[in-house]
């Protein structure tokens, strides 16, 4: 399929009712973990298209433009609220935070399997094993709080066991701005890497910001707070990979053959017959969008979309268990930390670096990250970890631990 040729639904004839935008959804018990996944990538990519098109219309003077970008903006809108209510209402603020830990390990790892950009590779790598521990310190408060298994929602696809201590990922705001890419010789592979995971972190570190103060429990809440301040750290990080010197156009039009790309790739590994068929109608959708941006770059800036995006994706994104990978960047980089747009191990910066000045400061009194651990070895004697491929890699983070089941 050469997307940039397809027409797709007509963009006067995608118009949503109310029951089109309101699915019934899916039954948390029996839904397959990646189909959980998959739900929660594709309303962060759709978070994450709307607020770049209110961001262009922000900045933008002409109001023919404003126009088009607000027809396109509205359809986008109906997506997302019918993604979003795939998510079913008696799954708890826990539940929905281990599916959005498990979308951030497996993600991040398969695309950075498949990254061709040294750079753009260390920087998933250097989140991958932060997000990890994020999995594991959730995990450890559902079964405090709530009694529960987090393999229940994760299943056995993503081992569940210390990774970079949270404690340990607070730095410095300059430690976390990188090199960008060139848009001129940088692979579609590393555009569209970069733009699924600067939207699958933007709409985690929003989620935490606002259900914090959903909890009674003053640990709870002070985890969500503490993660949600890592997650800006990763959103800054991945956002600053992004080549700045792209226009307007340039980047609507990537947001929109990444939207067409997510879409195709859900569709193609999609397992749930229903929710396939609304990856399907989306995709149609996002095809008229595609080509909407496409007129656009060509009417105001005079390029063709080929110079922008290639007439072909690449080959489907396939989100799957990564444990070995996991546990291959956990062995070779759990000490890493970030120095300028340098990796490097924590243990050779100097006492005076900001990194360590930061740490003193943030992490003075009862840090939630530890004391959610601690909380749980006292009321259940050990931690809840889930290892399903031998002990720990790292020889210093093993430990005899209740298993889960």
């Amino acid at each position: 399929m050469n997307p940039l040729k397809e027409k797709g639904t007509p963009l006067e004839k995608q118009i949503m009712n109310w029951a089109q935008m309101n699915p019934p959804p899916y039954d948390k018990k029996n839904v397959h973990p990646y189909t959980r996944v998959r739900i929660i990538l594709m309303n962060g990519a759709e978070f994450d298209g709307n607020w770049f098109k209110h961001h262009f219309a922000r900045h933008c003077d002409d109001i023919d433009i404003k126009r088009r970008i607000a027809l396109t903006r509205r359809l986008e809108q109906q997506q997302q609220k019918m993604i979003n209510g795939l998510i079913p209402g008696n799954e708890s603020t826990i539940e929905t935070t281990l599916g959005y830990e498990q979308v951030a390990v497996d993600l991040t790892a398969c695309l950075a399997k498949n990254e061709p950009d040294e750079n753009v590779k260390a920087a998933l790598d250097f989140a991958l094993l932060e997000d990890f521990d994020h999995l594991y310190r959730y995990s450890n408060l559902y079964e405090l709080l709530e009694g529960k298994d987090a393999t229940d929602i994760v299943g056995e696809y993503t081992e569940i066991f210390p990774g970079r201590p949270t404690k340990e990922e607070h730095r410095h705001p300059f430690d976390s701005v990188f090199n960008h890419y060139d848009k001129k010789t940088a692979d579609i592979v590393t555009k569209l890497n970069v733009l699924t995971i600067t939207a699958g972190e933007q709409q985690t570190m929003n989620y935490y910001m606002n259900v914090a103060n959903r909890f009674e429990d003053e640990i709870a809440r002070g985890l969500y707070s503490e993660i949600a301040m890592i997650e800006e750290e990763h959103v800054s990080q991945y956002e600053s990979l992004e080549d700045p010197t792209m226009s307007w156009f340039e980047c609507n039009l990537l947001h929109e053959y990444g939207e067409c790309y997510l879409y195709y790739s859900c569709m193609e590994t999609e397992t749930d017959k229903r929710i396939r068929k609304i990856w399907e109608h989306n995709l149609d959708y996002e095809l008229a969008h595609l080509r909407e941006a496409a007129e656009m770059l060509e009417k105001y800036e005079d390029k063709e979309a080929e110079s922008v995006v290639p007439d072909s994706f690449p080959e489907p994104l396939k989100i799957e268990s990564s444990k070995d990978y996991v546990r291959e960047i956990l062995e070779s980089q759990i000490d890493l930390t970030a120095d300028g747009t340098d990796f490097v191990n924590v243990n050779e910066l100097p006492e005076n670096h900001r990194y360590n000045k930061y740490q003193k400061i943030v992490n003075r009194g009862t840090v939630p990250s530890n004391q959610v651990i601690k909380d749980h070895v006292e009321k259940f004697g050990g931690e809840y970890r889930l290892s399903t491929e031998g002990e720990h890699p790292v020889k210093r983070l093993r430990e005899k631990q209740k298993v889960g089941k």
